[in-house]
């Protein structure tokens, strides 16, 4: 029985793809096939935390005489007990 896999994965500096794919086999033997074809990065830049510190510093968090309105009260009702 032949099975197809597609994957998206990134080909890290030293150029070698790593692949870890289950596939609910084990003690066989198989006959593998890689057909590899480049993709554009779903994101230009990858992000770190560090780079995300601060983002928020200039919005101002308003809170008037109200409240947090009923709806997410009844929402957050338990949640932190």
């Amino acid at each position: 029985m032949m099975e197809s896999v597609k994957v998206r994965q990134r080909i890290g500096q030293d150029g070698i793809l790593h692949l870890d794919i289950s596939v609910g086999l084990a003690d066989r033997d198989v006959e593998v096939m890689v057909i590899y074809q480049a993709v554009q990065s779903e994101i230009s830049t990858e992000l770190s935390l560090e780079d995300l510190y601060g983002i928020c510093a200039d919005d101002l968090i308003r809170i008037d005489e109200s409240g947090i309105g009923d709806a997410l009260d009844e929402d957050l009702a338990g949640a932190f007990e």
